[in-house]
């Protein structure tokens, strides 16, 4: 069965780098304009992110700009390496959390991508699609939204009370309520029947399922850039299908590239991309209350209705391979943050550690 969701950093299988490459901090030789405005990116992620996020084709393009990729050695202070320009990270740890705020008093010029308690709003389920649902998108014709929602924390023997006083309709979409990137914290469940609920394990978030024509389409908000794609994802469910399926159906990865439907023979009506105007509107609301720069939406259409929108889920730091794009198109995405003409645009955006 196709599904939609998350692909997690731990899934990705990206291109092994040159090491040399991460700690190199000189441009090419003749390019004195670019070492006069040398910019130095200190990054904390896993390795599978670095895999995955820092490819040669990003890195070397990097460096003919001027600008180099440092690995930060979370045993040691912050305040002992450097300096940097911008702190790049995926994580939301207390300490880790110190670390930054104790960095960032002493040297507030430094833009942290992205605060980690804006970070961890996304970390929960429940907390991550309360922005969506206050969106106020009166301007345009199209309407997002939520699907109808309903967590259950313990007792997986409440639940089918705890839905039919909700008013929710089967079937139901199960996810785990807490996402700290692990493969479990991205599986899916499809409940068909009432009887069945029991059999789900909570923390969990329950969601109504919306037909969509079994396309999802993932939205990359890097900065102001914007870039969407689709992805195959679940099937549309028919009566038929709620008289003839009972139980849990647990649902299996899939790799990002097995899932991509850009090239699929679809109906265009199900094909069609969101409007760009109300994408790049989406997106300056998003960014402005979730306090993030880089991260993901899962948006859905409901079948049948072209103008009706439904956001799923968000994510933080999507990695980049999973956009196929050409250095062209990374480039002017870094470039949101002021890494492709260093010391020509405007001023890098300064993300305070606390949000907004």
């Amino acid at each position: 069965m196709r599904l939609h969701g998350d692909v997690s950093d731990d899934e990705e299988e990206g291109a092994v780098m040159d090491p040399a490459l991460l700690s190199s901090s000189s441009p090419p030789a003749g390019a004195a304009a670019a070492a006069a405005s040398r910019l130095v990116v200190g990054y904390a992620l896993t390795k599978k992110k670095v895999k995955s996020f820092l490819q040669p084709k990003l890195l070397l393009l990097a460096r003919k700009k001027g600008i180099s990729f440092i690995p930060i050695d979370e045993t040691r202070p912050l305040s002992e390496q450097g300096p940097f320009d911008i702190i790049l990270h995926k994580k939301t740890s207390k300490e880790w959390q110190r670390f930054l705020e104790d960095y960032h008093e002493v040297h507030p010029e430094v833009t942290v991508l992205d605060p980690p308690n804006a970070i961890e709003h996304l970390n929960n389920r429940q907390s991550m699609l309360e922005e969506v649902a206050d969106l106020n998108l009166s301007s345009f014709y199209e309407e997002v939204c939520t699907p109808r929602q309903l967590v259950i924390m313990k007792d997986p023997s409440s639940i089918p009370t705890a839905v039919a006083m909700a008013g929710l309709t089967l079937p139901l979409v199960a996810k785990p309520l807490v996402v700290d990137g692990t493969s479990k914290s991205h599986e899916l469940s499809l409940a068909y029947d009432e009887a069945s609920l029991p059999m789900l394990d909570p923390p969990l978030v329950l969601q109504e399922f919306v037909n969509h024509g079994g396309i999802l389409f993932k939205v990359y908000i890097i900065g102001e850039a914007i870039q969407v794609v689709r992805r195959f994802s679940l099937p549309d469910v028919n009566t038929y299908d709620l008289l003839n399926n009972v139980g849990i159906y647990r649902l299996p990865r899939v790799s990002c590239a097995a899932a991509s439907a850009d090239h699929a023979d679809l109906d265009p009506r199900i094909a069609e991309l969101p409007p760009r105007p109300l994408l790049e509107k989406l997106g300056r609301e998003l960014r402005g209350r979730l306090g993030l720069r880089l991260f993901n939406i899962d948006m859905i259409r409901e079948l049948g209705a072209n103008d009706r929108y439904y956001i799923i889920d968000i994510n933080y730091f999507p990695a980049e391979r999973k956009i196929n794009v050409s250095s062209r198109h990374i480039s002017a995405r870094v470039g949101q943050f002021n890494i492709v003409q260093v010391g020509v645009s405007s001023p890098l955006p300064k993300v305070g550690l606390a949000g907004g």
